[in-house]
């Protein structure tokens, strides 16, 4: 699935200090998703329509040089969008950094990218293990994800993996299993687990999940994992 529309941005996030590590960011939501997450946070962004061209963005960063680190390139999914290449290209011409949020299931846009020395940090999605995968994505795009992890570990860029936790989807066995994966196709970085945030609105209808459902000490790993919120 690649999106060519004439405006693929949602909307912009003019300023965050929590969505690129240790930088200062805007971010641009990009529409639409080749998954439907059952807890997504964003549904009006993965089933809305754009409302922003790349040259909108464009115009918007260029008021925010040397204001800004960096930009987060988040959605939906933004390794979607064929002509992201030539926006990527632009906002590197004005200095600024690049950070993409993915759910990992386009390598060959990941390959590409790193290839070329496009972006700076990744976030990789790690949304269930392979037996839950397309019950929780509505997708079957397990083997791409791995894809793009193993792209990722083999390259130089920082990235981290990440894992949005509801505890009526997830439970402990689940988390270690894709521990488990993560070990076995060596990676060394921090494994971030993040609680779902209840009274949301979200693709499914979930009633609240359980903060303490994870015990991570009891957790077999040599990784360094971590919980957010």
């Amino acid at each position: 699935m690649r999106v060519d529309v004439a405006k693929p941005i949602y909307s912009i996030t003019p300023f965050t200090l929590l969505d690129y590590p240790h930088k200062t960011a805007c971010i641009l939501w990009f529409a639409g998703c080749n998954m439907r997450c059952l807890y997504c946070y964003n549904p009006d962004i993965v089933l809305g329509k754009g409302k922003l061209s790349f040259q909108d963005a464009l115009k918007f960063l260029k008021t925010r040089v040397n204001l800004l680190d960096g930009v987060v390139l988040s959605g939906g999914e933004c390794t979607l969008h064929k002509n992201i290449i030539n926006l990527i290209i632009e906002i590197k011409k004005i200095g600024l950094l690049i950070k993409v949020d993915t759910n990992g299931t386009n390598p060959d846009m990941i390959e590409f990218l790193l290839k070329e020395k496009l972006i700076d940090y990744v976030a990789l999605d790690f949304k269930a293990p392979i037996d839950k995968f397309k019950s929780i994505t509505n997708s079957d795009l397990y083997s791409s994800f791995i894809s793009s992890l193993k792209l990722l570990i083999s390259s130089a860029i920082p990235f981290e993996v990440r894992t949005t936790l509801h505890s009526s989807l997830l439970v402990q066995n689940d988390i270690q299993h894709m521990i488990d994966v993560l070990e076995k196709v060596n990676y060394k970085g921090v494994y971030y687990i993040q609680n779902f945030v209840n009274n949301t609105k979200t693709l499914a209808e979930l009633e609240n999940s359980k903060h303490h459902a994870i015990n991570l000490t009891s957790l077999n790993t040599k990784l360094s994992v971590v919980l957010r919120n």
